[in-house]
């Protein structure tokens, strides 16, 4: 097995607890506008960019409603989304401060790989006081092709000068496990919304019930 050098995150769900606040804020925009799924139409969302994103939404929600309007929809949820944040802030995940700190004691190079735009992503870690253990950060709006494909872990490796089958990804959705894969990662599952199915199950590395445990294992 080849040595690993780096630890490459993902961020919502795994660092941040921003997922359980963007089901919310999507089940309330959906039924603002007399639609229901917007739980199960976030779930399959989550890991993607906002391109695709909006194309999946318009696709799921025409058939309910004709003049529906994926754009508006997601402004929506983005508004009820920096409400949330600017007034309760965005939990960190179970185990995050401790487990980045030991990665970083035992000479791990940390990255994170998140399909959420960049200013989110500086924005969101540096409120959380954990953005200085990254030595890069690369978002969705660096890539072309969102999760499942695997530039965004490319690139991620690149950006830290390891190569992939030195690097272990840190997961929680379907679409970012096949992407760190498919990049040639390691990936280490820690379940939030979707729980793994046989088929990602043959994807991973290591599935642990949160980043308290992490440690254990690298």
């Amino acid at each position: 097995m080849d040595k690993i050098k780096a630890v490459i995150f993902d961020m919502d769900g795994v660092l941040l607890d921003t997922e359980s606040i963007c089901k919310k804020c999507w089940i309330q925009a959906s039924e603002e506008l007399g639609l229901a799924g917007g739980d199960i139409i976030f779930k399959r969302c989550i890991g993607c960019n906002n391109q695709d994103i909006l194309k999946m939404v318009q696709e799921f929600f025409c058939d309910q409603k004709e003049d529906f309007d994926a754009n508006s929809f997601y402004n929506r949820t983005s508004e009820l989304f920096k409400i949330e944040e600017v007034t309760n802030g965005l939990p960190k995940m179970k185990g995050v401060d401790d487990c980045l700190k030991k990665l970083k004691s035992k000479g791990y190079i940390l990255a994170v790989a998140s399909s959420t735009r960049r200013v989110a992503v500086t924005r969101q870690l540096t409120a959380a006081g954990i953005i200085d253990y990254f030595n890069t950060l690369t978002c969705g709006d660096s890539v072309v092709h969102s999760k499942p494909d695997p530039e965004i872990y490319l690139k991620a490796c690149k950006s830290i000068g390891v190569l992939p089958e030195n690097c272990v990804a840190i997961e929680d959705s379907a679409n970012g496990i096949k992407s760190a894969y498919s990049a040639g990662l390691r990936c280490v599952m820690v379940p939030d919304q979707i729980e793994p199915t046989e088929d990602l199950l043959k994807l991973v590395w290591r599935v642990i019930p949160s980043l308290e445990v992490l440690n254990d294992y690298i």
